[in-house]
């Protein structure tokens, strides 16, 4: 694996890759910098080699139409504070207007190019697009690996026009090794955490890693259609019928496996989908009609805390229960503080997918984990075992 240890760039300019796809608030005021700060490391390490840096990016959906509240001149300042170095900007990312640009900027400085989806061409991959992308560097850098699912013009095609000259980011690198020490490397005893409402929404990630972990953990509201689909009473809880024998059928396979699935016990139920409605702890097959199972239970916590804390490689994906209501949250909360503690005696977490990300930085657990990815869906797409092909396009020399 290439990684941007492998050049030296004095003297050299580094288009970069970036996913700086950040939210703004109604002033342009960037509100979470995460994604900005991940890519200082990468950015910096060109600076200091004697190098100068090009760094392009998407902004929201502007498909394909210049769109004035998405451009990136908003971030520039921010940019600038983070990294900091002042930051120049082009209110293009090809053309004339852009090699002008390239062409006055020196080693040691930075270069913000305009949002690359202001051409349509960015999203579908166009060759000749990628090409003149291709003009603006002498080292192709992919450091946005939230994009790496995506065969765009600046995340895939690009690569082509720089052989033996292009390399991944430090951000890039590390979400490939920590997937990497889940699905391949990983000291066992492995266990995945695997919660979320749907179990169709999970079912490719489940099938891929059976071959992979010695434990499952399913919490979250995919749990009632298991629980349903082996005779139980679920009452409202959320449940996908459709998808019962399904279920089964991954608690055979899981079986054949010499997978061990652990699935709640109890819930903590409600007679409302509402932060304030009654609540009761219930087995988790014997939920009343009327009432919906919306947080893990606490002899499920303490199954489940057993196995994690036995674990040597951990996975989360998906909260075990709504939360967002502060009510409901306390079975995520805890799952955090288990993972904490396995972390702490030795064993690598990787936390990863959207509400499960959200909800550790929510609780604090970010800095407490092995690795929180930054990826969604080309983290979710790395589990389901598909070759991203933002990465296939890297390592093909």
């Amino acid at each position: 694996m290439k990684t941007i240890d492998n050049f030296d760039f004095s003297g050299k300019k580094a288009l970069i890759r970036v996913d700086f796809n950040v939210p703004l608030n109604p002033d342009f005021e960037v509100t979470d910098t995460n994604r900005i700060e991940a890519a200082k490391p990468t950015i910096l390490k060109v600076l200091e080699d004697g190098g100068s840096a090009v760094l392009m990016s998407h902004l929201g959906r502007p498909n394909g139409k210049v769109v004035a509240d998405m451009s990136l001149k908003h971030i520039a300042h921010a940019v600038s504070d983070i990294i900091g170095v002042q930051v120049k900007f082009v209110d293009d990312c090809v053309g004339d207007k852009a090699i002008k640009a390239l062409q006055e900027l020196e080693d040691g400085e930075v270069l913000l190019l305009e949002n690359l989806r202001f051409h349509a061409e960015e999203e579908q991959g166009d060759a000749e697009f990628a090409e003149s992308l291709s003009h603006l560097g002498d080292i192709y850098v992919n450091d946005a690996f939230g994009t790496a699912h995506r065969a765009h013009a600046s995340t895939t095609i690009v690569a082509q026009y720089f052989p033996g000259k292009k390399c991944f980011g430090y951000l890039m690198a590390r979400e490939i090794e920590a997937i990497d020490k889940v699905m391949r490397t990983g000291e066992e005893p492995v266990t995945a955490i695997l919660g979320g409402a749907k179990v169709s929404s999970k079912i490719t990630i489940i099938e891929n890693i059976l071959d992979k972990v010695d434990h499952l953990i399913i919490g979250g509201g995919m749990t009632y259609t298991f629980i349903k689909a082996q005779g139980g009473s679920v009452g409202s809880s959320i449940c996908e019928d459709d998808k019962m024998s399904l279920a089964l059928d991954i608690l055979k396979k899981a079986k054949d496996k010499g997978v061990e699935v652990h699935l709640p016990v109890d819930v903590l139920a409600a007679d409302n989908f509402k932060d304030d409605a009654n609540t009761k702890i219930v087995p988790v097959d014997e939920i009343p009609d009327g009432w919906q199972g919306l947080d893990a239970g606490p002899r499920t916590l303490q199954d489940f805390e057993k196995v994690i804390l036995a674990s040597k490689t951990i996975l989360w994906n998906g909260p075990v229960g709504v939360f967002e209501m502060p009510n409901f949250a306390k079975g995520t909360i805890a799952i955090g503080h288990m993972i904490e503690d396995a972390t702490k005696k030795g064993a690598f977490s990787l936390v990863g997918g959207g509400d499960s990300v959200a909800a550790v930085k929510q609780f604090g657990f970010e800095d407490k984990v092995s690795y929180v990815s930054t990826g969604g869906g080309a983290m979710l797409e790395s589990l389901e075992g598909r070759v991203l092909p933002g990465i296939a396009a890297i390592m093909q020399g």
